[in-house]
């Protein structure tokens, strides 16, 4: 098989750059990783050499250039059978994708308003409206899921679903945006997981600035 190269921003940042790149790494997926930073306002013009949509991330595979987290996970998954990127029931494999879909496309509120920052010094802001919902939301599938498979996961094990919902266990903690016993529960599994660790040691060695992301 050809090698796998992943294109990504920068760790303390790029929210979307960290979810295929810890689903990969948690399961144990061999891949080259290629950090081109955010080094404009806009990104930076070496994405257009890598990217057809000048962002990261983006997965090289061979001919096979893939884009989108989502898209990337799901193609080490088929890549990877075994390595278990997606719960092994069916029927949860369908909702891991629902949940992982619905991280992709919505809680635009909390996006905004409170970007993934690893270096971040744990405070709160003042949040726009819409923000809080979003966390009530999150917070009732997280609990659903665990409560259903037994955790420390949403589907026991570390799946593509719970490395879409990754940035947001930073956002939820340096923004100090939640109480509840359960949700703090699987952020500290999150926490724990040495792909987690591994990400974040990298991301606080980090030097870039991005002022619109310094919320």
């Amino acid at each position: 098989m050809e090698k796998l190269t992943l294109y990504i921003g920068n760790k303390n940042y790029s929210s979307w750059s960290f979810r295929p790149w810890i689903a990969m790494t948690a399961a144990g997926i061999p891949f080259e990783e290629v950090l081109i930073p955010f080094d404009f306002p806009a990104g930076n013009p070496r994405f257009k050499d890598i990217s057809p949509t000048a962002r990261v991330p983006v997965l090289h595979h061979g001919d096979v250039r893939v884009w989108e987290s989502l898209a990337i996970i799901e193609y080490v998954a088929e890549l990877f059978p075994d390595k278990g990127i997606w719960p092994s029931a069916a029927a949860d494999r369908a909702v891991a994708r629902a949940v992982s879909m619905e991280m992709l496309s919505g809680f635009r509120a909390l996006r905004g308003a409170c970007p993934m920052n690893i270096r971040r010094p744990k405070r709160v802001i003042d949040l726009p409206a819409g923000v809080m919902d979003d966390v009530a939301r999150i917070e009732t599938i997280w609990r659903e899921l665990r409560q259903k498979s037994g955790g420390p996961f949403l589907f026991g094990q570390f799946s593509g679903a719970d490395a879409m919902f990754a940035p947001v266990v930073n956002r939820f903690d340096v923004y100090d945006l939640v109480r509840d016993e359960e949700t703090l529960a699987y952020m500290n599994a999150m926490k724990a997981h040495p792909a987690w660790r591994k990400w974040q040691e990298a991301a606080l060695q980090e030097t870039w600035i991005v002022p619109e992301d310094e919320a």
